[in-house]
């Protein structure tokens, strides 16, 4: 299953705008709360440069980047976490993502309703914050008071852990404190998973600006007091952008002052939010990204391009991207010593080039 980024935040703050144009897929995007209801799911390319040169050295007839998903969820309003709006409807949504991508508005637009009337971007995300620490607090009290029972049965090492790590979390979430910025011993966290609690989750901010903020940076100063991530993104750019072709955009980039669009940053940050990397295969039939999360083995590498080829694991002869193309392709590397050949204990880096030896 791919790895799932929910796009959360409050009504009108450009989330369907910018969902739409991240996954060229026009979803409903009216003016007025919780035009959202279901959420919309687009499998995005992670943008990666790399790959058309390995494509263009290697003559590759196919190009295959790799993917995530992104999510996007209703509109959220005060009240969430005792069902007002959406609710609790909204709240299973976010559950069952991997990670959190939280739309602010920076920008002004008297046109552009706010669901409470002024543009302050620390107040909104605050907003989110509170419902989802209010939600995972009542999740975690709750089976505070099943695991009563569970004890008197019989205690047991998983047991006595997930009662210190609930009751950890339920006195962090009492004093606003998100689950995410707190150390977790690996039995705490072994304990907590199956809660799925939103605070746990990854989150990045994406702040929505106008294209003037943008450029001169004076976004920075409405959202100051945000702590995590920050991704400044021009929704309303985007959106110009969508239909334009490669050429085109890349004038409107370099015209406006941007390397790349403030989407493509988004996607890559939200690809190493997740902690993900991406090793590459290539050759004449084609170029491939490949995503693992960071620090898995090659055997556990090799299984993402078969799962037969992690059991009938031999070896890996791996180059380093950038050697592999300095040497000109495979042969040049193995020639000056830059292709090295590892074994199952070897952990994949992101840019790796690889050829997997298996048993047949």
């Amino acid at each position: 299953m791919a790895l799932q980024i929910g796009i959360v935040g409050l009504p009108n703050v450009g989330k369907s705008t910018m969902f739409s144009a991240i996954t060229k897929a026009q979803v409903d995007c009216a003016n007025y709360p919780f035009c959202t209801i279901e959420p919309n799911v687009g499998v995005v390319e992670v943008p990666d440069e790399r790959l058309d040169k390995l494509t263009a050295l290697n003559k590759s007839e196919k190009t295959l980047p790799t993917t995530i998903e992104f999510v996007d969820i209703a509109g959220l309003v005060k009240g969430a976490a005792e069902g007002q709006g959406l609710g609790n409807k909204f709240l299973a949504h976010i559950r069952e993502c991997d990670a959190i991508a939280q739309v602010v508005r920076a920008f002004d637009d008297k046109n552009i309703l706010h669901v409470d009337g002024s543009i302050d971007p620390v107040r909104d995300a605050e907003t989110i914050n509170t419902e989802l620490a209010l939600a995972d607090l009542e999740t975690v009290n709750k089976r505070r008071e099943t695991i009563g029972r569970e004890m008197k049965a019989g205690k047991t090492k998983e047991l006595e852990a997930l009662t210190v790590a609930l009751t950890r979390a339920s006195e962090a979430l009492s004093q606003g404190t998100m689950l995410r910025d707190i150390e977790w011993t690996e039995d705490e966290e072994g304990a907590l998973k199956p809660l799925n609690l939103l605070t746990k989750k990854p989150m990045l901010y994406v702040v929505n600006v106008s294209e003037a903020q943008l450029g001169d940076g004076s976004w920075k100063e409405r959202v100051g007091a945000l702590k995590g991530e920050l991704v400044p993104v021009c929704v309303k750019m985007e959106a110009d952008m969508m239909d334009m072709s490669e050429e085109e955009k890349k004038e409107y980039l370099e015209m406006t002052g941007q390397a790349e669009s403030g989407l493509d940053r988004l996607i890559k940050t939200g690809y190493k939010l997740l902690g993900l990397i991406t090793f590459l295969t290539s050759g004449p039939l084609e170029t491939r990204a490949w995503t693992v999360k960071q620090g898995s083995t090659a055997p556990q590498a090799a299984g993402k391009i078969h799962t037969d080829f992690e059991k009938h694991f031999i070896r890996v002869e791996v180059t380093p991207y950038q050697d592999y193309i300095d040497c000109g392709g495979e042969v040049g590397a193995r020639e000056k010593g830059k292709t090295r050949i590892e074994g199952k204990e070897y952990i994949i880096q992101d840019g790796d080039v690889c050829y997997f030896r298996v048993n047949a």
